[in-house]
């Protein structure tokens, strides 16, 4: 994911992999079918799947003989005229959740849990957290890679097991309005719904959990004073639970956890586990993400949520198409639920020369932000640069990021940013609304000058909006 445009996360994940286990003893970690994605061609759309491609006809195939071993004829006939003709195919891999020694050590790490939010269709599941909605017959794996089908019971491998955790600005995520000077605990589990040609984190979200985590040799469940020591292989075979995760953003004195890098709605139990215990220790939680969640999943999610930092990632389905392997709709649905569960969030668009920076685009997407959200929405513009499988594009160039800023502010947006470019004036500065003063003033992720008194400018009293107590 491009969650925190070209901010990649430091530490030993970032180069190391976990080593499959040694012949013999299980299944190892080998990605079944996992070539690289093509890129699209300059006419078409190409097909941005890296997996097992599953046809409308298999989808079918799977239904029936889940709901035939329920001997559920009827409800075959009812469930699928409703959902089979509005679904798109799925990506899934078949066949290749882990086995053998892999699975055992897997659940007696603790990382394996049930998942919430799914379908029992016989000995299949229906996965229902994202709009993917993976049908998995059993030992199939969903396209986020993080879910499996264990003799039609749908689990997470993602659970305490995360990438390694560290203290970020919470200007980082990018927040503006949230907290500003502060920090968030930070961390990140592997996987990803999205296929982004653009993806900076490539290696956390297009990823089995197996590939990053390590469940030999003696379980390691550091404090936070020994996670600062740690090796590459102590996080490799490290777990952090829930309780544990909260305990170390207490321990770096940070205000808030952020579920971040890759996509955190595909580990949405680890989540929510946390969030809940977050609550609990009067610390925030802030979900950085691309939005592609379901609606049900999501009203659970925000109620223990208090920021949200959300990738519009374009403004049409050709190119959520295109790009991200994914639709549009379902991100503006989670922007009208955080509005209406008065969660705050930010909304950042990047970039991307030749996809997402056409100027009349970018019109109508921030004219829908103001009609639909408000003109207090803080919209970021992100400059691209070549990443993952568009490293032929060049970087944005700056007059594009000037101009997208410019339209936004046409359109009635109060608070637009520039991010990634620093030599853009006033990049991340904002600005009262009211009398146009600069209210507080950033270089790069710190907070250089506050103007604020009690969340409003101190000049002339306008309140700005935001969390800032």
């Amino acid at each position: 994911m491009d969650q925190e445009p070209q901010v990649p996360m430091s530490g030993p994940e970032a180069a190391s992999e976990v080593s499959p286990l040694p012949s013999g003893e299980g299944q190892g970690v080998r990605v079944r079918g996992d070539s690289p994605s093509p890129r699209p061609s300059p006419g078409g759309r190409g097909r941005p799947d890296d997996g097992c491609f599953v046809s409308r006809r298999q989808v079918l195939r799977y239904g029936a003989a889940g709901l035939a071993c329920a001997g559920g004829a009827g409800a075959l006939a009812w469930y699928f005229s409703s959902r089979a003709r509005a679904a798109t195919a799925a990506e899934v891999f078949p066949h290749d959740a882990p086995s053998g020694q892999l699975w055992e050590l897997w659940q007696k790490r603790g990382w394996v849990r049930e998942a919430r939010h799914y379908l029992k269709l016989g000995r299949n599941v229906q996965c229902k957290l994202c709009p993917n909605e993976c049908l998995l017959a059993p030992e199939d794996r969903s396209r986020c890679r993080d879910r499996v089908n264990k003799d039609g019971t749908l689990y997470t491998l993602a659970y305490g097991n995360p990438t390694m955790p560290q203290s970020d600005p919470v200007e980082k995520k990018p927040l503006y309005h949230f907290l500003p000077g502060s920090f968030s605990y930070s961390f990140a589990a592997a996987g990803c719904g999205f296929r982004c040609l653009n993806c900076q984190n490539w290696y956390l979200s297009q990823r089995k959990p197996e590939e990053l985590k390590d469940p030999r040799g003696p379980a390691l469940e550091p404090d936070a004073r020994h996670l600062l020591f740690a090796t590459a292989q102590d996080v490799n075979r490290m777990s952090i639970f829930p309780d544990a995760m909260v305990a170390m953003a207490e321990y770096f004195e940070c205000r808030s956890i952020a579920y971040t890098y890759s996509e955190p709605s595909v580990w949405f139990e680890y989540m929510i586990d946390t969030a809940r215990a977050a609550r609990a220790k009067k610390l925030r939680n802030i979900w950085v993400t691309c939005g592609y969640i379901q609606q049900e999943p999501l009203a659970e999610l925000c109620q223990v949520l208090d920021g949200a930092h959300v990738d519009l990632k374009g403004f049409s389905d050709e190119t959520y198409s295109r790009l991200n392997s994914g639709k549009l709709a379902p991100v503006l649905a989670t922007l009208q639920r955080l509005r209406r569960e008065n969660v705050w969030f930010e909304v950042i668009n990047l970039m991307v020369p030749t996809y997402t920076d056409d100027l009349a685009t970018v019109r109508s997407m921030c004219r829908w932000l103001v009609d639909h959200l408000g003109p207090d929405c803080p919209l970021h513009f992100s400059r691209f640069m070549p990443n993952h499988k568009l490293t032929q594009l060049q970087e944005t160039p700056k007059d594009v990021l000037v101009g997208a800023r410019a339209v936004a502010r046409e359109e009635g947006l109060h608070y637009v940013y520039v991010g990634n470019c620093r030599d853009v004036d006033d990049a991340g500065t904002t600005f009262c609304p009211g009398c146009q003063r600069a209210v507080i003033q950033r270089v790069g992720f710190s907070v250089t000058t506050t103007r604020l008194a009690g969340g409003k400018c101190e000049f002339c009293k306008t309140p700005i909006a935001g969390v800032w107590a």
